[in-house]
C-alpha cells in the first residue's frame, strides 16, 4: 500500500526506496492501487507501479490466498533487476527461479507460517527482530548465514526532539500511539491508569490515545474503541483523556510523539508483535517507553537504561504497569535520563544508517 494508509512495512520500504534513490540505484516500488493515486508514475526518482490488489482480512486461510493471487500478479508486473525485495508469503516461492529477478532478499516483518521450509533460492532475509530470526531458523536451518537482523527504520532526525520545539508545559503525557487492538494491551492499560487515579501525591498527567480503530485498519472495530474510550472517561478527570484518529503524515505524527513524556506500550501479541515501530519511533522523538516483556522489545528497550519493562503474564501485571508509570510520574531526574538514553539509542533505525546497511549487505551477496 502507499504510506498514506500506514502500516509499519509500508511505510518503511517507501521511506527506504527514496534513500536507495538518493543514492543513485534504480528503484522500483510494486504495490497495491489506492484511491487517488496513479496507476504508473515516477516520484522523487522511483518507479511505481500500482496494481490491483485485496483488502486484509480477518481470516488467516483467505489472506493466505490473496496473498497467492496477489504474488501471481506481481510476478507478472516483476522488471529485470540485480536485488528483488519481496515482502509476500507465496513470491518467494519461485521468485527465485525467475531469471530477470536476480537476487531474491525476503523481508520478514510477522511470525513466519510455515513457509520459510519451502524457500529454496534465496540468497538473504531480512529480520526485523531476533526473535524473528530464530523463528525464520527453526523452520529452515538451511538460511544460517544467510539471515540479518535489521530492525525497522523509521525517520529519526524528522522525530528528534532537538528539531522541534520543546515539550509543552503543563501535565505529563501518558501516550500510546498504534492499532486500537484487544491484542495491544489496552485493557491492561485502562486498568492500570485507573489504579493510578487512587495513588496520591502524583504530579498531574493526562492520556493520549492515537490509532486506527476498524478491523478494516486492524484495530478491534469502533464499539472496541468507544468501550475504551468510555472506560478512561469514567476515571480520570474531564478534559484529561484523548482518543484520536490515526495520524499517517510524519509530520503531523511527529508532533503527537512530541507531545508524550511517557510512552506506554503493554502489547500481549506474543505472536502478532515482532517489532515495535511505534515504540522506536517514541523513543526517537523523546520518550521514555514502557513495554511488555515481549521477546522482540528486547532488541532494543534496555530495562533501566532508556525505558522500563513490565511482566505482562504475571498475575499482577496492572498492578506492576501501574507501579512503573508511578515511578516515572514521580521521578523527573529518571525520566529525564531515560528519554535522553532512549533518544541517542534509536539513531540507529534512522532512514539512511539502515538503508546504507542493507545496501552494504546487497553488494556482498554473491
Amino acid at each position: 500500500m502507499p504510506p498514506v494508509a500506514g502500516g509499519a512495512t509500508e511505510k518503511s520500504w517507501h521511506e527506504l526506496s527514496l534513500e536507495f534513490a538518493r543514492l543513485g540505484h534504480n528503484v522500483t516500488v510494486i504495490s497495491r492501487r489506492h484511491p487517488g493515486w496513479p496507476d504508473r508514475e515516477i516520484r522523487d526518482g522511483v518507479k511505481h507501479a500500482r496494481l490491483c490488489g485485496y483488502a486484509h482480512t480477518k481470516y488467516l486461510s483467505l489472506n493466505l490466498c490473496l496473498d497467492f493471487l496477489w504474488s501471481l500478479r506481481v510476478t507478472r508486473a516483476l522488471p529485470s533487476a540485480d536485488v528483488t525485495v519481496s515482502n509476500c508469503i507465496a513470491l518467494p516461492l519461485w521468485l527465485g527461479w525467475i531469471r530477470r529477478a536476480g537476487k531474491v532478499v525476503v523481508m520478514t516483518g510477522r511470525l513466519p507460517k510455515g513457509q520459510y521450509r519451502w524457500y529454496r533460492r534465496i540468497d538473504q532475509v531480512l529480520a526485523s527482530s531476533s526473535m524473528l530470526e530464530s523463528a525464520v531458523l527453526a523452520e529452515n536451518p538451511r538460511l544460517a548465514g544467510r539471515i540479518k537482523v535489521c530492525g525497522y527504520p523509521i525517520g529519526w532526525a524528522a522525530l528528534s526532539p532537538s528539531r522541534g520545539s520543546p515539550r509543552p508545559a503543563g501535565p505529563l503525557t501518558l501516550g500510546y500511539v498504534g492499532r486500537i487492538h484487544r491484542e495491544k494491551g489496552l485493557d491492561i492499560l485502562v486498568a492500570a491508569l485507573a489504579d493510578l487515579t487512587r495513588r496520591p501525591g502524583l504530579p498531574a498527567w493526562r492520556v493520549v490515545l492515537c490509532g486506527p480503530q476498524s478491523v478494516a485498519e486492524g484495530g478491534s472495530g469502533e464499539d472496541y474503541a468507544r468501550t475504551v474510550e468510555r472506560s478512561l472517561t469514567a476515571w480520570l478527570p474531564p478534559g484529561t483523556c484523548e482518543l484520536l484518529p490515526p495520524v499517517f503524515a510524519p509530520a503531523r505524527l511527529a508532533e503527537v510523539y512530541r507531545k508524550i513524556d511517557v510512552f506506554c506500550y503493554p502489547s500481549v501479541a506474543i505472536k502478532g508483535e515482532t517489532f515495535g515501530v511505534a515504540v522506536a519511533e517514541a523513543m526517537a522523538a523523546g520518550a521514555v517507553p514502557v513495554v511488555s516483556d515481549l521477546p522482540c522489545f528486547a532488541d532494543f528497550v534496555r530495562p533501566g537504561r532508556n525505558g522500563l519493562v513490565f511482566e505482562h503474564g504475571a498475575p499482577d501485571r496492572v498492578i506492576r504497569l501501574a507501579d512503573c508509570l508511578e515511578q516515572l510520574l514521580q521521578d523527573g531526574a529518571l525520566r529525564a535520563r531515560l528519554a535522553a538514553q532512549a533518544v541517542l539509542d534509536s539513531r540507529r533505525f534512522d532512514y539512511p544508517v539502515v538503508a546504507k546497511a542493507i545496501l552494504d549487505d546487497f553488494e556482498r551477496l554473491d
